[in-house]
């Protein structure tokens, strides 16, 4: 690992974002190469639901592929983290990297034979999600062993910073590409084909890394991959109360006050319709990004459970003001400044769980995280939905707001752990 000890500079520069992690080849390959693989993603997250609703005209099937996605991302990823923590995990990413695409090529091939077939697409679709379950536990676990501890924080902004920048402008491009012919065959065979073309930069990243087998345990046993490893972490994660109450404000904010489900109703009686849809559903995206540029405090800040308290709650305040707002630049303002506190609160608590746990643990807590970083939105989707349908859209919107960040409060009252965290105080966990 590279040591880069540097001091960052004085005034302006020191809030803009910390670049420093780059100055590492390691990290600075496997970041350039999740970067042009995940904008790259994003044409085939915009074409497979275009090209599935093409085929059944029937929004039904659209909703199935996020089924398809997600009861593989919730096995899988348990399981992944398991792997990651008794195998080598730069082959565990490459052979998930593999996997995935594998599965982008097979959508490419359909699309390209024009088979037509929603079932098809439905499978397709859930061996990526299997392949991203696998191989998302591995590459965040391996970040301590890329980088020196102290730019842990700084390389998880750049990691987070960066998605949400390809999570704006990859839909943008993939927009241009389907609006470029209105005959799909044509189109989303493109889209699949540049989605395959640019993720070969992650595999170029994967097989650069060094080897990072497991640290050996204490009798010299070999780890095993199975359910007992999994019930393991949980076992960890159940006596860990900073890592189980961190994850535990995540759901409560996402469950609670993810309002993108009510986005459609919601520019429809307020704003018309049109395109303040879009507007809503890019604005927390955008604020995570510009959260992201000008986030170079965060890796300075110490007492970062009461920072992750403190954003989350700001998430839940900013959602339900955001809810109350009659103008349409009012509310996207304030769901960027919801989306800032989300790029925060998500950085602090990745950073925490890679510091805090032990190495022997980190692939499975980051199976963990996987699957509540997917798994909170959608039931936080359905809570939404549900409870617009008996109270209306701007009743469900703004309480959910309210009862995240009161909720919060409550917990991190009752259970003051979390609060008491300190970056500075991180190392004295088990390590071994």
């Amino acid at each position: 690992m590279t040591d880069v000890q540097e001091a960052r500079p004085r005034g302006a520069r020191r809030w803009a974002i910390d670049v420093r992690p780059l100055r590492v080849p390691a990290y600075r390959r496997l970041w350039l190469g999740n970067t042009v693989a995940m904008f790259g993603f994003q044409f085939t997250a915009v074409a497979v639901p275009v090209e599935m609703y093409a085929l059944t005209r029937d929004s039904f099937w659209v909703g199935l592929l996020g089924v398809a996605a997600f009861v593989p991302l919730l096995i899988f990823g348990l399981w992944g983290g398991a792997v990651a923590d008794a195998r080598d995990r730069r082959a565990v990413l490459l052979g998930g990297s593999l996997l995935l695409w594998a599965s982008t090529l097979g959508l490419l091939l359909q699309a390209l034979l024009d088979v037509g077939s929603p079932v098809l697409l439905l499978a397709l679709m859930a061996v990526q999600s299997v392949a991203f379950a696998i191989s998302s536990p591995a590459r965040s676990a391996m970040l301590p062993r890329l980088v020196p501890e102290d730019l842990v924080a700084s390389a998880t902004t750049l990691n987070y910073t960066t998605f949400t920048a390809a999570s704006v402008a990859g839909p943008l491009a993939a927009g241009l590409i389907l609006a470029a012919s209105p005959d799909t065959t044509v189109v989303l065979p493109i889209a699949y084909g540049l989605d395959a073309v640019l993720f070969t930069a992650m595999l170029w990243a994967a097989l650069r890394l060094p080897s990072l087998p497991p640290e050996p345990t204490a009798d010299g046993q070999a780890r095993r991959a199975g359910l007992a490893s999994v019930i393991d972490g949980f076992r960890y994660l159940a006596t860990t109360p900073v890592l189980l109450l961190s994850f535990g404000v995540d759901l409560i904010a996402m469950i609670l006050a993810m309002p993108r489900a009510l986005f459609p109703e919601i520019a429809n009686e307020r704003f018309g319709g049109g395109g303040a849809v879009g507007l809503l559903y890019s604005a927390i995206a955008i604020g995570s990004m510009i959260g992201g540029l000008t986030s170079g405090w965060i890796g300075r800040l110490r007492r970062q459970g009461l920072g992750l308290v403190l954003a989350v709650v700001g998430w839940g305040l900013a959602i339900a003001a955001a809810g109350l707002a009659r103008q349409l630049w009012l509310m996207v303002a304030l769901l960027a400044v919801a989306g800032a506190a989300d790029l925060i609160s998500a950085v602090l608590r990745q950073s925490m769980l890679l510091v805090y746990a032990p190495d022997r643990m980190r692939g499975r807590l980051q199976g963990v995280n996987t699957v509540v970083v997917a798994g909170g939105p959608r039931l936080g989707d359905l809570r939404a939905g549900t409870m617009a349908a008996g109270f209306g859209g701007g009743v469900a919107w703004v309480a959910g707001g309210l009862a995240s960040a009161v909720l919060v409060v409550v917990l991190a009252v009752a259970f003051p752990a979390l609060l008491r965290y300190r970056a500075a105080t991180a190392s004295s966990g088990d390590r071994t």
